[in-house]
Protein backbone atom coordinates (compact mmCIF):
# COMPACT_ATOMS: atom_id res chain seq x y z
CA UNK A 1 0.00 0.00 0.00
CA UNK A 2 1.24 3.46 -0.65
CA UNK A 3 2.15 5.57 2.64
CA UNK A 4 -0.15 8.51 1.25
CA UNK A 5 -3.08 6.21 0.99
CA UNK A 6 -5.11 5.39 3.77
CA UNK A 7 -6.61 1.86 4.23
CA UNK A 8 -10.32 0.47 3.83
CA UNK A 9 -9.77 -2.24 6.28
CA UNK A 10 -11.34 -1.87 9.94
CA UNK A 11 -10.95 -3.56 13.06
CA UNK A 12 -13.58 -3.42 15.40
CA UNK A 13 -14.11 -5.30 18.54
CA UNK A 14 -16.83 -4.47 20.95
CA UNK A 15 -17.80 -6.22 24.29
CA UNK A 16 -21.55 -6.71 25.69
CA UNK A 17 -21.90 -7.71 29.48
CA UNK A 18 -25.50 -8.72 29.63
CA UNK A 19 -27.95 -10.24 32.34
CA UNK A 20 -28.44 -12.96 31.02
CA UNK A 21 -27.75 -16.73 30.67
CA UNK A 22 -24.90 -17.34 28.16
CA UNK A 23 -26.81 -20.04 26.37
CA UNK A 24 -29.91 -17.25 25.92
CA UNK A 25 -27.60 -14.72 24.63
CA UNK A 26 -26.10 -17.19 22.23
CA UNK A 27 -29.13 -19.14 20.96
CA UNK A 28 -30.68 -14.98 20.24
CA UNK A 29 -27.07 -14.20 18.07
CA UNK A 30 -27.02 -17.11 16.65
CA UNK A 31 -30.82 -16.26 15.08
CA UNK A 32 -29.78 -13.72 12.68
CA UNK A 33 -33.40 -13.66 11.41
CA UNK A 34 -35.18 -12.55 14.70
CA UNK A 35 -31.94 -9.70 14.39
CA UNK A 36 -34.76 -6.99 13.37
CA UNK A 37 -36.70 -7.91 16.37
CA UNK A 38 -34.19 -6.12 18.65
CA UNK A 39 -31.26 -4.53 16.92
CA UNK A 40 -32.75 -1.30 14.82
CA UNK A 41 -30.12 -1.39 12.52
CA UNK A 42 -30.45 -4.62 10.74
CA UNK A 43 -33.10 -3.13 8.80
CA UNK A 44 -33.24 -6.43 6.25
CA UNK A 45 -32.45 -10.38 6.51
CA UNK A 46 -33.20 -12.64 4.02
CA UNK A 47 -32.06 -16.18 3.62
CA UNK A 48 -30.24 -17.41 0.58
CA UNK A 49 -29.41 -20.71 1.60
CA UNK A 50 -29.51 -22.68 5.16
CA UNK A 51 -25.84 -21.37 5.71
CA UNK A 52 -26.08 -18.15 4.05
CA UNK A 53 -28.13 -14.44 3.77
CA UNK A 54 -28.52 -11.12 2.59
CA UNK A 55 -28.59 -8.28 5.39
CA UNK A 56 -28.86 -4.61 4.81
CA UNK A 57 -27.64 -2.48 7.70
CA UNK A 58 -28.19 1.45 8.47
CA UNK A 59 -26.91 3.51 11.14
CA UNK A 60 -26.56 7.05 11.15
CA UNK A 61 -24.88 7.56 8.23
CA UNK A 62 -27.44 8.33 5.25
CA UNK A 63 -25.89 4.89 3.44
CA UNK A 64 -27.13 1.49 3.86
CA UNK A 65 -24.99 -1.51 3.51
CA UNK A 66 -26.11 -4.05 1.59
CA UNK A 67 -23.79 -7.49 3.43
CA UNK A 68 -23.86 -11.63 1.85
CA UNK A 69 -23.32 -13.19 5.66
CA UNK A 70 -22.43 -17.14 4.90
CA UNK A 71 -21.84 -19.01 8.59
CA UNK A 72 -18.38 -20.01 8.67
CA UNK A 73 -18.24 -20.96 12.46
CA UNK A 74 -21.14 -22.12 14.97
CA UNK A 75 -19.80 -23.94 17.80
CA UNK A 76 -22.67 -23.49 20.55
CA UNK A 77 -20.36 -25.52 23.38
CA UNK A 78 -17.53 -22.96 23.27
CA UNK A 79 -19.53 -20.21 22.26
CA UNK A 80 -17.97 -19.23 19.37
CA UNK A 81 -20.88 -17.65 16.21
CA UNK A 82 -18.36 -16.78 12.71
CA UNK A 83 -19.31 -15.44 9.75
CA UNK A 84 -18.21 -14.26 6.29
CA UNK A 85 -19.02 -11.23 4.97
CA UNK A 86 -19.05 -9.81 1.39
CA UNK A 87 -21.00 -7.36 -0.34
CA UNK A 88 -20.46 -3.24 0.55
CA UNK A 89 -17.52 -4.99 3.02
CA UNK A 90 -15.77 -8.01 2.78
CA UNK A 91 -14.06 -9.76 5.61
CA UNK A 92 -15.19 -11.85 8.68
CA UNK A 93 -17.14 -10.93 11.89
CA UNK A 94 -17.41 -13.50 15.35
CA UNK A 95 -18.93 -13.40 18.33
CA UNK A 96 -17.04 -15.06 21.23
CA UNK A 97 -20.13 -15.50 24.42
CA UNK A 98 -18.84 -17.01 28.01
CA UNK A 99 -20.49 -16.85 30.97
CA UNK A 100 -19.69 -13.86 33.36
CA UNK A 101 -20.66 -14.12 36.97
CA UNK A 102 -24.78 -14.17 36.67
CA UNK A 103 -24.62 -13.23 33.22
CA UNK A 104 -22.80 -13.24 29.97
CA UNK A 105 -19.79 -11.18 28.20
CA UNK A 106 -20.68 -11.17 24.32
CA UNK A 107 -17.41 -10.44 22.34
CA UNK A 108 -17.80 -9.03 19.10
CA UNK A 109 -14.77 -8.56 16.57
CA UNK A 110 -14.37 -7.52 13.10
CA UNK A 111 -12.38 -7.18 10.29
CA UNK A 112 -13.30 -5.88 7.06
CA UNK A 113 -12.79 -4.33 4.01
CA UNK A 114 -14.57 -1.03 2.60
CA UNK A 115 -15.71 -2.43 -1.08
CA UNK A 116 -18.08 0.47 -1.80
CA UNK A 117 -17.01 2.67 -4.25
CA UNK A 118 -18.63 5.49 -2.73
CA UNK A 119 -17.51 4.79 0.77
CA UNK A 120 -13.79 4.83 -0.60
CA UNK A 121 -13.85 7.53 -2.47
CA UNK A 122 -12.79 9.95 0.75
CA UNK A 123 -10.66 7.83 2.90
CA UNK A 124 -9.41 10.91 5.28
CA UNK A 125 -12.74 11.88 5.88
CA UNK A 126 -15.22 8.82 6.36
CA UNK A 127 -12.71 6.57 8.33
CA UNK A 128 -13.84 8.39 11.57
CA UNK A 129 -17.27 9.05 10.66
CA UNK A 130 -17.71 4.70 9.58
CA UNK A 131 -15.79 4.22 13.19
CA UNK A 132 -18.77 6.33 14.96
CA UNK A 133 -21.47 4.62 13.24
CA UNK A 134 -20.03 1.37 13.78
CA UNK A 135 -20.19 2.72 17.84
CA UNK A 136 -23.21 4.15 17.56
CA UNK A 137 -24.92 0.58 15.49
CA UNK A 138 -23.28 -1.78 18.99
CA UNK A 139 -23.97 0.63 21.61
CA UNK A 140 -27.93 0.60 20.01
CA UNK A 141 -27.45 -3.81 19.63
CA UNK A 142 -26.36 -3.92 23.10
CA UNK A 143 -29.38 -1.59 24.74
CA UNK A 144 -32.19 -3.80 22.14
CA UNK A 145 -30.72 -7.25 23.14
CA UNK A 146 -30.57 -6.66 26.83
CA UNK A 147 -34.51 -5.68 26.65
CA UNK A 148 -35.09 -8.11 24.12
CA UNK A 149 -33.73 -10.89 26.77
CA UNK A 150 -35.46 -9.35 29.71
Amino acid sequence: MCPDRVSAAYRFDNEWHLPAPSDQVYAALADVERYEQWWPQIREVHWIDPDSGTVRVRSLLPYTLDLVLTRDSQDEAHGILRVLVDGDLQGWCAWQVASEGAGTRAVFSQEVEVTSPMLRRAPFAIRPLLRGNHDHMMRSGERGLRRFLT
